[in-house]
């Protein structure tokens, strides 16, 4: 039986996509599949090895596997012999933006994709593009159908490639009799992703979905894994030569595939995270500024690749242009020409999504935390106190959170806004205060079956062992200024005099600012910076030691052309 048949490849085969198409041709019977990926041997799944299916078809020889690296022509041209179908899916991971290595596979590796079929004889050949090659990251995209242009600047080098790699594949079409088409699948997800879905489980198990990038009203197409599967088989059954097609001429063009169900982003990652048992995120913030950090951030990262500083995977000017942008596409043609309609909806491909990731759930074990009894709090929380300080600008309880932090711009906004005095702005907000206080005692409990519970009358007295504790932290930060200034006059300690005069230069940086938008800069600050140095303290560590280092290697260069005497003097400082 299996001689009988054709033969087809699908290079890249044990990606995510890759192997629901395989999956689809196994259940269509037509063609032996012929896998080719860059690993030395297949190695099965769990889930696979459960199943049956690919074990008993690698058995009796419906599934064929070939080694070959896309990027030896020599290796291709052996894996294509004897074939007639090809699907070309190989492509690197998204998240890792280099070019040489997107180059390499996308384009280099389509380049001999196509010269193989050509002196193999193959007879179609299908490529998975990507719609990201019409979007420039900042242009929304609403209900774009394929007459759109392809980007001349691109979000990212994925997007840049794979643009290349469809150009070559198009323009090969009707070459020794060769028949090509595209598919430009939008934001597949399914069981067996290995980027989305644990993406968003790992931020929400690690705290960070909180917040929605901007109004959470930018809509997306997502696509179910087998949709796109699906796609892929209904564009090789329309691949015929033109003699045959009629009006409905398939090759040589490009068709985007969607679900054809658009839905808010945000409102995709919700009911994802929900499905695992997190809590959905509640609080927006403003998508331009995020981007300018992040933007910031890169760009800092980038002159200090040669240290060695890596940019952000996830939190990248890339990713959250992603998810922040509307991304809509009409698959219309697909419908028209290839017979394309979705097999699976969206909200069944949830659900089966969902159900797929029980390792997943916030429930499961934490393999990250798994063999730690005491939680360790983080170098941020006890640098704030680990108190309630402490949890209030790391958001632990985000209700709280975000009280105190309107209640604080309420305050200052007061102030700011009526250009009164300071001693005015704070009498106004202390008879609002006493005013809510008074009413809220007379109130009674509990009010429409809300609990208030009365102000006890210890709540207004400050005890004698407080006054101790904060005259005590007086007398220590006095004593500690003291002792610099002691260090630097009388020990003559230019280090720190240096770092000192550092230190006043900043001050005097910020004094150009008016002391009403300095409250509210340093309000913002105080609410995000120990939020975002907390997520994403690996990375800033790793920053602030190369920065250190950096700074320690011109201090060691400027202190040796100084005098000898000064230079020993540094040194004694230095042991002391």
């Amino acid at each position: 039986m299996g001689d009988a048949m054709e033969t087809c490849v699908v290079t890249g085969g044990r990606g995510f996509l890759a192997k629901c198409v395989v999956q689809k041709l196994l259940e269509e019977g037509r063609f032996v599949v012929r896998i080719v990926d860059l690993a030395p041997s297949i190695q099965l799944t769990p889930e696979e090895e459960a199943a049956g299916v690919m074990r008993h078809a690698l058995d009796t020889g419906r599934v064929q596997y070939v080694s070959c690296d896309i990027r030896s022509e020599d290796q291709v041209v052996e894996a294509l012999r004897g074939v007639s179908v090809v699907f070309h899916m190989a492509a690197p991971n998204t998240s890792i933006n280099v070019f040489k290595l997107h180059f390499d596979v996308s384009v280099t590796g389509t380049r001999n994709v196509i010269k193989a079929c050509l002196e193999c004889g193959v007879k179609k050949l299908v490529y998975t593009s990507s719609p990201s090659i019409v979007f420039d990251g900042v242009h929304p995209l609403v209900n774009v159908d394929e007459s759109a242009p392809i980007c001349d600047k691109f979000n990212d080098y994925y997007s840049d490639c794979k643009a290349q790699g469809e150009a070559l594949v198009l323009s090969a079409n009707g070459k020794n009799g060769l028949l090509t088409c595209a598919i430009r699948p939008s934001g597949i997800f399914g069981p067996g992703d290995r980027l989305t879905v644990p993406a968003f489980a790992k931020s929400a198990r690690a705290g960070k979905l909180k917040f929605i990038l901007g109004d959470g009203k930018n809509m997306f197409d997502w696509t179910f894994v087998e949709n796109v599967a699906h796609a892929h088989l209904c564009a090789e059954r329309a691949l015929v030569p033109v003699e045959f097609s009629g009006e409905h001429v398939v090759s040589g063009k490009a068709f985007f595939i969607t679900n054809q169900e658009p839905i808010p982003f945000w409102d995709f990652l919700t009911k994802i995270i929900t499905g695992l048992g997190y809590p959905k995120p509640k609080f927006n913030i403003p998508a331009p500024l995020v981007l300018t950090i992040a933007e910031a951030y890169d760009s800092l990262a980038k002159v200090l690749a040669p240290l060695g500083v890596k940019p952000a995977v996830n939190f990248n000017p890339v990713r959250l242009r992603l998810v922040t942008v509307t991304r809509t596409f009409n698959s219309n043609r697909a419908a028209q020409l290839l017979g394309y309609k979705p097999i699976v909806s969206l909200e069944e491909g949830i659900r089966r999504t969902i159900e797929a990731y029980p390792e997943l759930r916030a429930e499961a074990e934490d393999p990250d935390i798994a063999d730690r009894e005491i939680e360790v709090p983080s170098k941020m929380k006890s640098a704030l106190g680990g108190g309630a300080v402490a949890d209030a600008l790391l958001w632990k309880n985000g209700k709280k959170s975000a009280g105190l932090f309107f209640a604080l711009f309420f305050f200052l906004y007061s102030f700011y806004s009526s250009g009164t005095t300071l001693v005015s702005a704070l009498t106004y907000n202390l008879c609002v205060a006493l005013i809510a206080v008074f009413v809220y005692n007379l109130l009674p409990d509990p009010f429409f079956q809300i609990s208030l519970p009365k102000i006890p009358s210890s709540s207004f007295e400050i005890s004698e062992d407080g006054v101790k504790v904060v005259a005590l932290q007086f007398r220590s930060h006095w004593n500690c200024v003291c002792s610099i200034l002691e260090r630097i006059v009388v020990q003559r300690d230019f280090s720190l005099f240096f770092k000192v005069m550092v230190l006043l230069r900043v001050v005097k940086f910020f004094g150009r600012f008016s002391f009403q938008s300095l409250l509210f800069m340093g309000l913002f600050a105080a609410f995000t910076a120990p939020f975002m140095y907390e997520q994403n303290e690996e990375e800033f560590d790793k920053l602030c030691a190369l920065v250190l280092e950096t700074f320690n290697s011109y201090y060691g260069l400027v202190t040796s052309k100084l005098p000898p005497s000064i230079q020993g003097r540094l040194n004694l400082k230095k042991v002391q």
